[in-house]
């Protein structure tokens, strides 16, 4: 009984240790959403967006509207979008993106990561051409005909799609990512959340023990509060 309460409560702290990190991370999308176009969600595509995966991780009503508000604020530190590309143990290409207040910690903290974890750190662009950047739309899937929902959402841009543990999932290309926003609203779907994604163009396939030392590094990205999302090519 004592080693079971251990394993929930350790599997527990794990969720809420993650949920954390997705707040904080919405956090940073509101307010660069807020400073970039302003804090109404009606004239504000990226703001409603950010309010939609907000939502889409139970991130609290009452927590949604403090991190607008403090956005609006001229005292709210501005985050800078940056991008930093490398290379994993065995070769695996990496994609890092950030959202920071501090640039040069940043890049030392990843640098850092890539050295500790076995990689290295590369140029800006050098493996930019091994990724697709997608448009990646999930949405409610009760009382939804995928067949017909496939053909109404062409014309806004649908590349494919399918249903994934009871969501749909729908991918576009980066640049129709707004006309397929635009499209579910019109149709009033119900999106949980609306991400550009890094799809790589090719995967490697790795050993057991080779993936475990990819996954290390990964997860040391995704401890830091500067990363916004991680994206490898490992199978």
């Amino acid at each position: 009984m004592g080693r079971a309460f251990e394993f929930r409560k350790a599997r527990k702290f794990k969720r809420w240790d993650k949920m954390s990190k997705a707040f904080t991370r919405i956090g940073k999308e509101i307010a660069m959403s807020v400073k970039e176009s302003g804090p109404n969600p009606d004239t504000n595509s990226r703001l409603r967006t950010a309010i939609q995966n907000a939502k889409g991780v139970n991130m609290p009503k009452d927590r949604i509207e403090a991190a607008i508000k403090r956005a609006s604020s001229k005292e709210e530190k501005d985050y800078e979008e940056v991008v930093y590309e490398g290379y994993a143990p065995h070769g695996i290409a990496v994609v890092v993106e950030c959202a920071t207040d501090n640039l040069n910690r940043t890049v030392a903290n990843v640098r850092m990561h890539f050295s500790k974890g076995g990689g290295s750190l590369g140029k800006t662009g050098s493996l930019d051409f091994m990724f697709d950047r997608k448009g990646i739309f999930k949405v409610a899937s009760e009382g939804v005909d995928l067949e017909e929902l496939e053909l109404e959402l062409i014309d806004f841009g649908a590349d494919d799609i399918y249903e994934h543990e009871g969501e749909i999932i729908i991918e576009t290309p980066f640049t129709e990512f707004g006309n397929m926003q635009k499209g579910l609203e019109e149709k009033g779907l119900e999106v949980i959340s609306a991400e550009v994604q890094r799809i790589p163009t090719t995967r490697t396939e790795l050993s057991e023990e080779q993936e475990e030392e990819v996954m290390n590094l990964i997860e040391r990205f995704e401890e830091d509060d500067d990363v916004q999302a991680v994206y490898h090519n490992m199978a």
